[in-house]
């Protein structure tokens, strides 16, 4: 905000202001004055609603800053209510100085007890929607005059958060300096001793594949022989090389020689 005597012309009078500004500038409507007798001045912030809808005043009392100014307005002023005592309660606390609501307010006792200065065109019971989206900051237009909302400097902890954001960001670009880094993927160190310095290494970062319900009955079966042949070694079938030519009929001689004193026996039975 800037350093104006906001406190100092809010206690000036709306003539003497209006005087001394050149005769220009005022608010030319009809404006009920809720709390008789109220006066304020500070920076503006502006609202324009969707038509018959104060969802974008909630937005706005979120993000209030103390000793401003809410100027609420819809496309076409109508006799509905933007303002009720809840959100009255919230701008109170959020530290508002004043509401000038181009449209309706209710809940009309509550609001000259709670203080606030509050000028509105209506009072009406009938409530707004909360559905459609507006605009906070832009420019509106009250009683034939154009009001636009000053830049708002930051706050403290808008500060904070920011240099605390900037310090996280410098913090990373530290660390991702400090790391060998190739296409944006660290490379692990090499251990000393390692086998095969600068080969492929398996990757650790691919996700593993889920095995098949054919791969897991394969493993199984090998497993199960495997332990087969460690229980009974002595069952164990181990494939030769097929013999020479020349050694299966050398086999071949010695079967004949042995098995033909056998087949004798078997003819004399």
């Amino acid at each position: 905000m800037s350093d104006a005597p906001w406190g100092e012309l809010g206690g000036l009078g709306s003539a003497t202001v209006y005087e001394a500004g050149g005769r220009g500038g005022f608010v030319d409507a009809d404006l009920v004055q809720v709390v008789p007798g109220s006066a304020a001045a500070g920076p503006v912030r502006t609202v324009r609603c969707g038509q018959d809808d104060n969802l974008m005043v909630h937005a706005a009392m979120a993000e209030a800053e103390p000793g401003e100014v809410l100027v609420l307005t819809m496309p076409e002023p109508r006799p509905v209510a933007l303002i009720g005592e809840l959100l009255a309660t919230q701008a109170r606390e959020r530290g508002v100085a004043a509401l000038l609501v181009d449209a309706a307010v209710r809940d009309l006792e509550e609001l000259r007890e709670m203080g606030l200065p509050i000028w509105a065109r209506w009072v009406r019971m009938r409530g707004a929607r909360k559905e459609e989206l507006g605009t906070i900051g832009g420019p509106v237009e009250v009683g034939a005059v154009r009001l636009a909302a000053e830049a708002m400097p930051q706050s403290s902890a808008d500060q904070q958060r920011q240099h605390q954001q900037h310090g996280l960001e410098n913090e990373h670009r530290r660390d991702v300096g400090d790391c060998p880094v190739d296409r944006g993927v660290s490379k692990p160190q090499e251990a000393p001793g390692d086998p095969c310095p600068g080969g492929p290494k398996p990757r650790r970062d691919q996700p593993i594949r889920p095995r098949s319900w054919s791969e897991e009955k394969r493993q199984d079966s090998n497993a199960e022989q495997y332990r087969s042949a460690l229980r009974r070694p002595d069952r164990a079938i181990v494939q030769l090389e097929e013999p020479p030519v020349d050694a299966r009929r050398e086999q071949q001689k010695i079967f004949e020689r042995v098995a033909q004193p056998f087949r004798h026996q078997s003819r004399a039975t």
